[in-house]
């Protein structure tokens, strides 16, 4: 796979396993009222740093920042990309040849690392959200949703991999 081809396929891959993941969250909220992931605090995050500010000490009481709401969307698609991008790095033709379920769940579960130790400890929850009311559910809620990202890439893989073929 060339580098062009690799890039499409990730944003493909990327996309495709971030909206179930999202799908996966409104379910969640709907069926059992697990609260959704707040990409508004993530926009907010990225949106001070062009000013400098990457850590806050609560990122909700930070000063709001323009179409955070969007910037957030955007790097949390983004983020979906780049690991896609890693998958298929690490796997290569193979796995978009035959799509296996072990590669995106490893993936999936591996990106849990983003909020635990980059994100949440710089917005003020420190790491893997130890900082909040009640970090054992914090956890929880990323691992679930990370691995609902795993299974869309899993499910995204196939997709693309028939996509292909035709």
């Amino acid at each position: 796979m060339d580098a062009l081809q690799l890039s499409a396929t990730a944003v493909l891959v990327g996309v495709l396993a971030t909206a179930v993941m999202d799908v996966g969250s409104v379910l969640l909220k709907q069926l059992v009222g697990v609260p959704m992931p707040n990409y508004v605090m993530v926009g907010r995050w990225v949106g001070h740093m062009p000013a400098g500010r990457f850590r806050h000490r609560a990122i909700a009481a930070a000063a709001p920042v323009r179409g955070e709401r969007w910037i957030g969307w955007a790097v949390h698609y983004t983020t979906g990309v780049v690991f896609a991008a890693l998958l298929l790095l690490i796997w290569g033709d193979a796995w978009i040849a035959n799509p296996t379920f072990a590669p995106a769940l490893i993936v999936g579960l591996g990106s849990v690392a983003a909020p635990f130790l980059l994100m949440q400890p710089a917005m003020g929850a420190g790491i893997a959200a130890r900082k909040t009311p009640d970090p054992v559910t914090a956890r929880r809620r990323s691992l679930i949703n990370h691995s609902l990202f795993g299974l869309g890439l899993y499910v995204s893989g196939w997709a693309v991999h028939l996509l292909y073929a035709a």
